[in-house]
């Protein structure tokens, strides 16, 4: 199997795209830049690295480079500074989920490509009565006007789930949804929930992006656990030591 993965620089793109590799996959990486990557990867005959900008990238272009793939998963997010959460492009995520996802319609594949994305559980799955308060409401609706990424991790969740939908033959989707990320060295364990637990906002768990890398990496390599949440938007915290 072979995944194409956006935002595999980032923090938890490199753990995502470690764990296919131990995992025996294929990987194609796009990466804006190669000066941030493991040195391994170079000489890694089972990665593949795409050196562009993926707003730059063209629908027929990023649908060549899927042609081959049966997977493709998303980490991008915006850097934590203020050009990265005020400046372009403001809709970095969704604008790619739309962009990788009109690609994959544009190839036809005889089997639905898998698309796993790296969301938040400060986003609601609206396919279920998710529980929130008023107060975490509140909060929610201020974060939305207040810090962009936030409404662009919802709009691209939400394109999957709306403009994708559930019952599409050429893309099966699963947006994975950790709380607040730590770093961790070691895949942990970890639970998993169809809906948050917990206030995102007012008691949140805590989720390693390693653990986030791993089941991404598993949901795409199992097919079992892939038929279970296919459509969902599972929920993952770090089981507490």
């Amino acid at each position: 199997m072979i995944t194409l993965v956006v935002g595999a620089s980032g923090a938890t793109g490199k753990l995502l795209v470690e764990q296919l590799l131990k995992a025996g996959q294929k990987v194609k990486a796009i990466v804006r830049s190669t000066s941030n990557i493991p040195d391994s990867w170079s000489n890694n005959g089972n990665i593949t690295l795409i050196k562009s900008d993926i707003a730059k990238i063209s629908v027929d272009e990023m649908a060549k480079h899927l042609a081959d793939c049966q997977a493709v998963a998303s980490c991008l997010g915006h850097n934590l500074t203020w050009k990265g959460i005020y400046g372009k492009p403001g809709k970095l995520v969704a604008d790619s989920v739309q962009l990788l996802c009109e690609a994959a319609l544009k190839n036809t594949p005889e089997k639905p490509i898998k698309f796993v994305l790296m969301n938040t559980t400060g986003n609601s799955n609206r396919d279920l009565d998710e529980p929130i308060s008023v107060g975490q409401k509140i909060v929610i609706g201020l974060v939305r006007l207040l810090l962009p990424p936030h409404p662009d991790n919802e709009k691209a969740a939400n394109y999957l789930r709306v403009n994708i939908g559930q019952n599409n033959p050429y893309i099966e989707w699963v947006p994975v949804r950790p709380d607040n990320l730590i770093n961790e060295e070691l895949v942990s364990e970890y639970s998993l929930h169809i809906s948050p637990t917990r206030s995102a906002i007012f008691n949140p768990g805590k989720t390693s992006r390693i653990n986030v890398g791993h089941f991404m990496a598993r949901l795409i390599a199992n097919g079992d656990l892939w038929t279970k949440w296919k459509g969902q938007m599972p929920v993952i915290y770090n089981v507490p030591g």
